[in-house]
């Protein structure tokens, strides 16, 4: 049987592993979750629930409308059938069935004729973006409203128009899913993405598709030192819910964990630290971008603006930190129509997966050593010391004496990696052979 040492092993070169098919097939439910509608409530996010669940395992979890969680209440449900204006000559201009980001999020519903200067309150559009429709959204103030491109609605008539929004908007639930993948220990990983966006890719999906990919994966590992704990909410209140009614045990439990969402974009990795930062799960995946890609991106969580904000809160705590490609807001696309399913790509998508494996590995090998002998041990008598000298064995005995040298149970596995500039998945192995000689042994 395969060792979770074997697991790293392998993949020791700087190279991400290659993971191409997996970014096609990704993108495939990408493109079949999109024309979804979702909002933070409603039949769209069960829908996606649904689809997901023909991949994983996933509990389904509804909590009732009105439900107070924290300082927040979980809102009435959103659903919504149909949505059009028609212009004065009777051409429908904007139509929800042609896209789902026309209509103004969470809208209540309404139909009537009204008049154009009346019909202009309620439009939304992009000035500096006049070819795009906006993704905007009313969840906790009741008004209706319709997005188009700001070069359509500057070309708008005079006249009235019939508008409909035929929605409800009634006491329901809020509605999530969680998966736990068990390991050898009660310590968690938690991986947390968002289901409440209606049809934009990046943003949106690509959270969601890489989370349940990471999820099919873990499942095929051997051995597992984590328990890992896999969370699709709506953003905000869904974390939020989710939060009042665990948080007791993730606080006990959890030990790193990552928001995962714009992930499939061709930009540059990015991440954003945790709130307290210099946590384990920043100093690790810091690690692994520098030993793989080399530049990336680095935020302070100031920058923050997903679920990284709940669940960093203080008085939560829990060390959850968000790799990216483009952050959320810091691209063109971003909560417009642009974010489509053109602007993701099966590669970017299968970078991001094989980032997101890197750096679970490296959280599963992070153990803290410390050596049992007095000053250095003799390599010679247990065969690891090489009789024949290359550069090759010259490094590998240079980095495990380094690595010695800082194993005084105060360092884990990448500070040590930082510290000697050698790769936490070169590292492992070679600490593993070290403990089968009797010269480590694991503290933390």
């Amino acid at each position: 049987m395969q060792t979770d040492v074997d697991i790293l092993a392998v993949k020791r070169t700087a190279a991400l592993p290659p993971h191409a098919e997996c970014g096609h097939e990704m993108h495939t439910l990408i493109a079949r979750l999109f024309p979804i509608c979702r909002s933070i409530t409603g039949d769209g996010v069960r829908t996606t629930l649904r689809i997901l669940q023909e991949y994983l395992p996933l509990e389904v979890r509804e909590v009732p409308s009105g439900t107070r969680v924290f300082d927040w209440i979980v809102p009435d449900e959103w659903n919504i059938r149909d949505a059009y204006v028609i212009d004065p000559i009777g051409n429908k201009i904007i139509d929800f069935n042609k896209s789902n980001l026309h209509v103004l999020g969470y809208s209540e519903p309404f139909r009537g004729t009204v008049s154009r200067e009346e019909l202009d309150r309620h439009l939304y559009s992009l000035p500096d973006q006049p070819d795009l429709i906006p993704y905007v959204t009313s969840y906790y103030k009741r008004r209706w409203g319709f997005c188009l491109s700001h070069r359509q609605r500057s070309n708008l008539p005079d006249g009235d128009y019939e508008v409909c929004v035929d929605s409800t908007l009634q006491p329901g639930s809020l509605t999530y899913a969680e998966l736990i993948i068990r390991g050898e220990t009660d310590d968690e990983i938690l991986i947390s993405t968002y289901i409440c966006h209606p049809s934009m890719a990046n943003n949106e999906l690509s959270g969601p598709a890489v989370a349940t990919f990471l999820a099919q994966h873990l499942l095929t590992w051997p051995r597992r030192r984590f328990t890992y704990r896999f969370v699709f909410v709506p953003e905000t209140i869904g974390s939020i819910t989710y939060l009042s009614k665990h948080l007791d045990h993730l606080k006990s439990h959890v030990r790193a964990g990552y928001v995962i969402t714009c992930a499939g974009d061709p930009g540059s990795f990015s991440y954003l630290n945790t709130r307290l930062e210099n946590q384990e799960v920043d100093r690790v995946t810091k690690h692994v971008l520098r030993n793989t890609v080399g530049e990336f991106i680095e935020y302070d969580f100031l920058a923050r603006g997903s679920d990284e904000r709940q669940y960093c809160a203080p008085g939560v705590d829990l060390p959850v930190g968000s790799l990216m490609r483009s952050k959320y807001a810091a691209y063109p696309e971003y909560h417009t129509s642009a974010d489509n399913l053109e602007f993701v790509s099966p590669r970017a998508l299968s970078e991001s997966f094989g980032m997101y494996v890197r750096c679970l590995e490296a959280l599963e090998h992070n153990h803290t050593y410390r050596v049992t002998v007095q000053c250095e041990p003799q390599m010679g008598r247990r065969g690891l010391y090489p009789t024949v000298s290359t550069k090759k064995s010259h490094d590998e005995v240079r980095a495990m004496s380094d690595l010695i040298a800082y194993c005084d149970g105060s360092c884990d596995l990448v500070a040590i990696s930082d510290k000697i500039n050698v790769p936490c998945w070169t590292l492992a192995p070679i600490a593993e052979k070290l403990r089968s000689h009797g010269l480590l042994e694991v503290v933390g």
